[in-house]
């Protein structure tokens, strides 16, 4: 079944919607949400060169967007750290359903044209579509970036633009793991492998995997920032991502040698030991089979080496499977598929890895039950812990946290466990090491039963959003854990100070909200503002007041505080020099990462409504809006529920509507 497919554009938009709309208008389409300015390039670096946006048509007479079929020799390393990328995108080329996924090849420079392409890509369990205009960074009219060896060949260059335009700009891709690519190009699920202490049967594995249409790259660790990618005697690179496009047996002397291909994506630099491309092995194979294996033997980057060799050479194997049947069995398995998401946030539930034992216990908990289904008494179980939209927050400051999990034996009854539990029971299974990436996983071999799974930062208090998903043989149910009534210090210092100005109702006005509020965030030093006003607390408690009654009692309260902090992160990863205060531009970033895409019209508005003179906005404004709109969400829900079949406005107009008011 073809999964369904988002739109990311600001205004709501589809691909083909926009397009139309440019060929009836009988324009080219300029991006409104990744425009052809610095900011799109860099955010923490000047502009090196002068740079000029131009379309393919600009730099070359007959541009094509896929010319003889998409391959690996369209993949050439431009003034980019991004080898990681296009290593995963060489891969992509092998898989032809995949890569037609990735890469609409409904679209081109003749027939319907409008200077819009698309692209699609897996985030967070699901597929978004995400548009691009074709104005591409040139110095001198050639392409900086990526590029194809054919100088007018652009469906490369493009896919780059559209990955640089889902994570902020074109210096957010600099460094990384292939297997980040390769999972939002597949949906796919990781595993690493270490040549060093890999297993013996690791040449089949990988077969099977590249079998199995599995995506592979490989690398060599570096001992110092120094070594990145510095070039070996035998032509490696180190610290660099390569791909793997190849394995293969052949008959040599009479004896049977693994050979292995690989990728360097810069197009060129090669490994020159044995079965590189001029090596003497090969005038001593069969002819047929050497024409068959070196059909591809200039010096575009792609090398063969014996399986030992590349053992001994490369450290690490990235593998990125289609499916989660293992690599190590010859059958393919139903697998059972859950998914929880959560937050780490300061103070409540960012509680750190078990070294810090006073808080590991508030980490989020999650229960899975496993059955027996073939009565074997073990089941296949990979774990996988992401953290989400990190790599688009670079530009605010906030980069990979170190994460890691782990398994419980969950004991009957209870539900979030506390700390006494962990105190005095060891973990069943674990990730082999916390790790500063976007995903960790593992595979497990688990008994059926009742298991529990935290997972957590390495150190407290560090803040994110992750994506937990567990594939399991055995049929799995699943739920999160409730946590217990324990109150946090922070909580209980909410609780006094609520009931001191409640008074025998046990329930705040607007007034009162406003002083409880200012009490509390008068402690959090990060936080540079005034005050709230009377304003933004009638706004909260309209917000969250579930009984109408016009006062917020104190659970309300505490649902309330667990929303301003998801919010405070947010603004505070917007004013990165502490002032208090953000842009209205930023503002509309802020929105997006607290899940409301907006339309243009309707952000205009609201930057007219709550920005100054400068066009910044503080912190009280910044909650007056963030907490209208979540009340404008809310009605409109209410009010499309009620709608029985009438012609009913779209949110968008229901906001613009709700803020002329």
């Amino acid at each position: 079944m073809t999964p369904l497919v988002e739109s990311t554009q600001a205004d709501g938009r589809s691909y083909e919607e926009i397009r139309q709309d440019c060929l009836r208008r009988k324009v080219l389409f300029q991006d409104p949400d990744f425009p052809a300015v610095d900011s799109s390039l860099f955010y923490s670096e000047s502009i090196p060169v002068n740079f000029m946006w131009k379309r393919p048509g600009e730099i070359c007479e007959d541009p094509k967007f896929i010319l003889g079929g998409a391959d690996r020799t369209d993949i050439c390393q431009g003034q980019l750290g991004d080898c990681w990328l296009l290593a995963a995108i060489a891969s992509l080329t092998l898989q032809k359903d995949i890569l037609a996924r990735v890469v609409p090849p409904d679209q081109d420079f003749e027939h319907g044209y409008a200077g819009i392409f698309h692209f699609q890509f897996w985030q967070h369990n699901k597929w978004l579509d995400v548009v691009v205009d074709d104005r591409l960074p040139t110095v001198r009219n050639k392409l900086v970036f990526l590029h194809s060896l054919d100088n007018n060949e652009f469906w490369s260059a493009l896919l780059e633009k559209a990955y640089a335009k889902l994570n902020g700009s074109y210096e957010a891709l600099k460094g990384g793991s292939t297997l980040e690519a390769m999972e939002d190009f597949t949906g796919g699920v990781a595993e690493v492998y270490e040549t060093k202490t890999a297993p013996s049967n690791l040449f089949q594995i990988l077969r099977k995997a590249l079998d199995r249409g599995s995506m592979m790259g490989c690398s060599i660790d570096i001992s110092s920032s120094a070594e990145s990618e510095a070039q070996t005697p035998t032509g490696l690179v180190k610290g660099h991502a390569y791909s793997i496009t190849g394995l293969e047996e052949v008959n040599y002397r009479g004896q049977t040698v693994r050979l292995i291909r690989v990728r360097n994506p810069w197009g060129q630099v090669e490994w020159n030991g044995k079965w590189s491309d001029d090596s003497r092995e090969w005038t001593l194979i069969d002819k047929a089979e050497k024409a068959r294996l070196m059909q591809n033997s200039l010096d575009d980057g792609e090398f063969w080496m014996e399986f030992e060799d590349f053992k001994a050479n490369y450290d690490r194997v990235e593998i990125c499977n289609l499916s989660p049947d293992a690599l190590t069995d010859d059958t393919s398995k139903a697998w059972e598929t859950n998914l929880f998401e959560g937050s780490w946030i300061r103070g409540t539930t960012a509680g750190g890895c078990r070294n810090f034992i006073d808080t590991f216990w508030t980490n989020p908990q999650f229960k899975l039950a496993l059955e027996d289904v073939d009565g074997d008494n073990k089941s296949s179980v990979i774990i996988a812990l992401m953290q989400k939209n990190r790599r688009k927050l670079r530009k605010e400051g906030l980069d990979l946290e170190t994460i890691g999990f782990a398994v419980y034996d969950a004991p009957k009854g209870e539900d979030h466990l506390s700390k006494d539990f962990f105190r005095y029971n060891p973990s069943k299974a674990r990730s082999r090491t916390y790790i500063n990436t976007r995903e960790v996983s593992e595979r497990f071999e688990l008994a059926p039963g009742k298991y529990l799974l935290v997972p957590t930062t390495f150190q407290p208090n560090k803040e994110a959003d992750f994506l937990v998903r567990i594939f399991s043989e055995a049929k799995a149910g699943s739920r999160v854990c409730v946590p217990p009534s324990q109150e946090t210090d922070e909580e209980k210092f909410l609780r006094k100070l609520f009931l001191q100005v409640s008074g025998s109702d046990q329930a705040i006005s607007a007034q009162e909200l406003q002083h409880v509020l200012n009490g509390v965030l008068a402690r959090r030093k990060e936080i540079q503002f005034e005050g709230l006003s009377l304003s933004t607390c009638h706004s909260i408690i309209n917000l969250m007041d579930s009984d109408n009654s016009g006062l917020l009692e104190f659970q309300e309260f505490k649902i309330f505080w667990d929303k301003l902090k998801k919010w405070m992160m947010l603004f505070l990863s917007h004013d990165t020099d502490r002032s208090g205060r953000m842009s209205t531009f930023e503002l509309r970033l802020a929105l997006r990462a607290a899940g409301m895409n907006l339309n243009n019209k309707v952000l205009q508005l609201i930057g007219l409504r709550f920005g100054d003179d400068n066009f910044e906005i503080d912190f009280d404004d910044y909650l007056t809006c963030i907490v209208r709109l979540e009340n404008m969400f809310r009605t409109f829900q209410a009010l499309d529920k009620k709608n029985t079949g009438e012609v009913a406005m779209s949110m968008h107009q229901f906001i613009f509507l709700t803020m002329n008011v």
